[in-house]
């Protein structure tokens, strides 16, 4: 039988959403197309928490769901990544982040790329990803460093890499450059099993920018957009991620971060369209506390 790659990715999003909603049991007993041909034009599925840490925990980095709603997902702590990028973490703050982690069952930790191998030791088969900022917080590396930087992240034990693009380069025009950039570390990333986030750096942008870098990041084969580093002008809001989501569509990931610190900020950016929150204070974010500091994030 011979499929078209249109109908390759039908068929196998359909497969990750039976998986998703039966279980890998599912698999057993089912030739190998045709049982799941007739399932790829279903509108929707449920979508179950604990059978999706399961499958985390066997070993995937990442399940791929698409036009699913997120709220399915599970709770507000599915959405977040814990995140500690400041210069003077040390070795013990990075241990605690990891363990609040696995605590809350939060998305990923977000770390400098000196800790991934330690938090990735830490945090093996418990369903929590490893998360590593490239370029950070700048963005103004050569492609060559950021894509060798990926790497070296994946080797030790990133599911996720989160890039600032070039801002310069952007700002002064040069779309070829910036699609060459994102795409060197995309390249990288897919070929070795993790997802790419893009920093966009939205405090520096205007509309149009935001825009346009949305677009030359999904066009480059990222798998998010997201809005700020924490360490620059501004951070994430309800209008900026309406309009990256509104830029990327319904499927591509879009990340809240920098200077969300309470839960209400938090649920107003997933209603904006947000499919990931990036936070230092995503303790108090889960628990309802308000006014956590979060500085730097």
């Amino acid at each position: 039988m011979s499929l078209g790659a249109r109908e390759l990715e039908d068929l196998l999003t359909a497969i990750g959403e039976r998986i998703v909603d039966e279980g890998v049991d599912c698999l057993s007993g089912l030739d190998a197309l045709g049982g799941w041909a007739a399932m790829a034009s279903r509108p929707a599925v449920e979508v179950c928490p604990d059978g999706l840490r399961s499958i985390v925990a066997a070993g995937a980095c990442r399940v791929g769901v698409c036009g699913t709603d997120p709220v399915r997902l599970g709770d507000l702590a599915s959405y977040l990544d814990h995140t500690l990028l400041k210069p003077d973490a040390t070795v013990a703050q990075i241990d605690a982040l990891c363990l609040d982690a696995i605590q809350h069952r939060f998305a990923s930790v977000c770390v400098n790329g000196s800790w991934v191998r330690r938090c990735a030791e830490i945090l093996e088969g418990s369903g929590v990803l490893v998360c590593s900022v490239i370029g950070f917080p700048l963005g103004a590396m050569a492609p060559e460093v950021k894509a060798y930087e990926a790497r070296r992240a994946a080797e030790d034990g990133a599911c996720e890499i989160d890039m600032v693009l070039a801002v310069g380069a952007l700002k002064g025009g040069d779309n070829a450059f910036v699609r060459r950039d994102i795409a060197g570390v995309a390249e990288v990333c897919h070929r070795m099993g993790a997802r790419l986030k893009v920093i966009l750096e939205t405090g520096l942008l205007t509309r149009d920018e935001i825009i346009r870098a949305s677009e030359l990041a999904k066009a480059a084969g990222a798998d998010f957009v997201k809005t700020s580093t924490g360490f620059s002008k501004g951070g994430a809001t309800v209008e900026h991620v309406e309009l990256m989501r509104a830029t990327v569509g319904p499927t591509m990931g879009v990340k809240a971060s920098g200077g969300v610190r309470d839960q209400e900020t938090a649920q107003a950016m997933i209603a904006a369209g947000a499919t990931r929150i990036g936070a230092s204070a995503s303790i108090e974010i889960v628990r309802g506390d308000g006014g956590a500091s979060g500085a730097g994030y």
